[in-house]
């Protein structure tokens, strides 16, 4: 039996490649013509075909719908036109495994031909996710995530992204909290406008590249770039997984180190998994603890605090998402822990979670309080704060790290 065609081309062309497929000698047969990107994405689901021909014009089209053709296991045939080159370059950056320019005068036969090679004489080939654009130059991901209840996340990331910058390493921090993402906040940003949403909608439609992930992600802080979050927690269907994971690639491309600043919660056993059209509510977390080279996972010192970094350290183990991973303590105090907190809390991590290596922060509620209040670093407010002198310690164990073929230059904005 010939493998499954989904037919969603416009215009005029769609008969001719109706008729090239179903003259393909049975190795191929059209079971579904597609009025629609939503008709298309149903009949993927169904299991009713295993190649999709689109047109590079299909309204809706993004790299989002192409990664759900790959979930289902169905590989995408893109058709370009001559006159337009720029839909060959969006299909490419969408994702699509071929793409062709086509015209109903004689490129049609070409399409079917190049489509039983990628299917290897009719039999449809397990499809791998989609990969990001790999950028020229590879910076390094740094994720900083922690568990429930607030054990300063933001904290970390804001203020190890600061101590980055004052490194000389050219920095870029990312709010990827789609549950509370307040970075532009602690810097003091006034800016509402969320550039994280709109690098992933540019990435989405295929038009993201460094300058305009430059232009989103303005200048806070000499070498430091933010690309602001959110502004409400029920936007977060704006960062799909496939378009954050470009964002990401694209990312290492334009700075020396990108620090993430994620959400809590790893969930994936959703109300609506079933349904695998539908965001997911977690993608950003995963996806950004999926692609960081280093995932810095943080708890507070407190009795409820080290049991819930325990179960978390667990947890990213047990999902195989921080192969490489640095835990740091916030907020470690006498009140909560004794006469030698530090010494307490790592000896618990030490027996029920197995690390023996953890980087303590202090309590120093005066100069955080301070750095709040101005919308600036911990460095700027109090740079003999020995919160800030722990954090600067990480910072120069990332720095140490940062891969030898980091960015070199500066990309354009304009």
């Amino acid at each position: 039996m010939g493998v499954g065609v989904l037919c969603a081309v416009q215009g005029a062309a769609e008969s001719a490649i109706v008729q090239a497929v179903e003259g393909s000698g049975g190795r191929l047969s059209v079971t579904r013509r597609c009025a629609d990107l939503t008709e298309l994405l149903a009949a993927a689901e169904a299991g009713l075909g295993g190649l999709a021909v689109v047109s590079g014009d299909l309204d809706r089209l993004d790299r989002e719908a192409v990664a759900v053709l790959h979930r289902c296991g169905v590989r995408v045939v893109g058709l370009g036109d001559p006159s337009r080159p720029w839909l060959a370059e969006r299909l490419t950056a969408h994702g699509a495994d071929l793409v062709v320019d086509v015209d109903v005068d004689g490129r049609v036969p070409d399409v079917v031909r190049e489509a039983l090679s990628v299917l290897g004489g009719g039999q449809v080939p397990p499809v791998a996710a989609p990969q990001p654009v790999s950028p020229t130059r590879h910076g390094t991901t740094v994720a900083v995530w922690g568990a429930t209840g607030a054990p300063g996340r933001t904290f970390v990331a804001v203020n190890l992204a600061a101590e980055l910058a004052a490194l000389g390493r050219r920095t870029l921090l990312v709010d990827a909290d789609t549950y509370g993402g307040v970075v532009a906040q602690v810097l003091g940003v006034l800016d509402e406008a969320p550039g994280v949403a709109a690098a992933a909608r540019a990435a989405g439609q295929g038009a993201l590249d460094l300058p305009t992930l430059a232009r989103l992600a303005p200048v806070v802080l000499p070498e430091l770039r933010l690309l602001s979050g959110i502004s409400r927690a029920d936007r977060w269907p704006e960062l799909p997984a496939s378009s954050l994971e470009l964002v990401l690639s694209q990312a290492r491309a334009l700075a020396d180190v990108t620090v993430v600043d994620t959400g809590f919660c790893l969930e994936q056993d959703e109300m609506l998994s079933y349904d695998t059209r539908a965001p997911a509510r977690n993608a950003a977390t995963l996806t950004a603890l999926e692609q960081a080279d280093l995932v810095v996972v943080v708890g507070t010192a407190d009795p409820v605090g080290v049991q819930r970094l325990v179960r978390a350290l667990a947890d990213v183990a047990d999902r195989g998402l921080a192969l490489t991973r640095r835990v740091v303590v916030n907020r470690v105090r006498s009140t909560v822990a004794g006469s030698r907190p530090g010494e307490a809390v790592a000896a618990a991590l030490a027996r029920y979670a197995g690390v023996e290596d953890v980087l303590l922060v202090p309590e120093d509620r005066s100069a955080v309080d301070a750095a709040m209040l101005e919308g600036r670093a911990l460095r700027e407010v109090a740079p003999g704060s020995p919160a800030r002198r722990s954090l600067a310690a990480l910072a120069a164990e990332v720095a140490a790290t940062v891969r030898a073929d980091a960015p070199v230059g500066r990309v354009p904005v304009g």
